[in-house]
């Protein structure tokens, strides 16, 4: 396992880290899952066992995912442990009647972070993000507020920004130009490439960068066809609809050949791609079962330059029409 340093920080990551959503479970906001189905808690725990002793040291969470039960995983698993970097999010709810809402309140930050904790087993989260907020949440000052006293008390060491899923706004720079926080995390893939100038500007202004959704949800994995469904709890069913589906596994077909070229798989040649990047701090796929740590690390090579431009060409052409009409 190689380490990148986390920006300006002094946390060296793992460059490949352990997305730790689908361990979550199956979790609904009303009508609408927001969890990756069933999972078992002890195949679960054994892949976080699996993951620390390959050399994984980054585990990415969030008090929404599975509605705390990943940070009660984590928190059983690794604990305190000295040598783990745990990032989590704060400033998603749910109404009484599911549907989802965010909080950026400073009591609610101060709040949640206790209840992490908690969970987390820890005495302090490494890497403490703001779930999505906004301009506005930003300009309102309550939520950076909150994350300066929670740094000032010990109880987080660096805070952030996870950007917005798959169309990044300005939030970023707006941080950048006014010195706030650490690092950032957002959506960068073969087919999601929107945050490719964020992740420049924040190298030369030293942030870190957490790559998350390398595989599109399984789908550069190359294990999908045009006939795969998805089960009702399982929020695939509707970021990847059949005809989204077929568009991307069609327009895919250019960019597969470079696995021959280099002779690795679909999912090294994702995760390549990503880790190319200078500015990337490390990624962040989804694990679930000790072997996708395994498939996820391993083979992770430098792409060459004209074979980068061809990836990145073909998000001009192709990828970034059809991610415009996902939801």
């Amino acid at each position: 396992m190689k380490y990148r340093k986390f920006g300006q920080t002094d946390m060296m990551v793992s460059e490949v880290g352990f997305g730790a959503w689908a361990i979550g479970g199956p979790a609904m906001a009303g009508d609408i899952p927001i969890g990756w189905g069933d999972v078992d808690d002890h195949t679960s725990k054994k892949a976080l066992l699996h993951a620390m002793m390959i050399g994984i040291n980054f585990y990415d969470t969030a008090d929404f995912y599975g509605l705390g039960h990943s940070e009660e995983l984590i928190g059983e698993v690794l604990g305190n442990n000295p040598e783990v970097i745990v990032a989590t999010k704060v400033g998603h709810r749910l109404n009484k009647d599911g549907s989802i809402f965010t909080d950026y309140s400073k009591d609610h930050i101060i709040n949640s972070c206790e209840g992490s904790l908690r969970r987390l087993k820890r005495e302090s989260i490494d890497f403490y993000q703001l779930h999505t907020a906004r301009i506005a949440d930003l300009e309102n000052g309550e939520c950076v507020a909150a994350m300066e006293q929670l740094k000032k008390e010990g109880k987080i060491r660096y805070w952030g920004l996870s950007l917005n899923t798959f169309q990044p706004k300005p939030e970023a720079d707006y941080m950048m130009t006014h010195h706030m926080g650490d690092g950032f995390q957002l959506v960068f893939n073969i087919i999601n490439q929107e945050a490719l100038h964020i992740v420049e500007k924040a190298r030369q202004a030293g942030y870190g960068i957490i790559a998350r959704m390398p595989l599109q949800f399984g789908l550069l994995t190359g294990k999908f066809t045009k006939h795969t469904t998805f089960p009702e709890d399982d929020h695939r069913t509707f970021r990847l609809p059949p005809d989204i589906l077929s568009e991307l596994i069609d327009a895919l077909e250019q960019v597969w050949p470079l696995t021959g070229k280099y002779g690795i798989s679909k999912t090294q040649l994702a995760m390549s791609f990503i880790l190319s990047f200078e500015g990337i701090s490390t990624v962040i796929p989804g694990i679930k079962t000790p072997q996708q740590a395994d498939l996820n690390t391993e083979g992770i090579i430098k792409l060459a330059d004209e074979d980068m431009d061809i990836i990145t060409d073909l998000y001009q052409s192709k990828f970034r029409d059809i991610l415009m009409r996902m939801k």
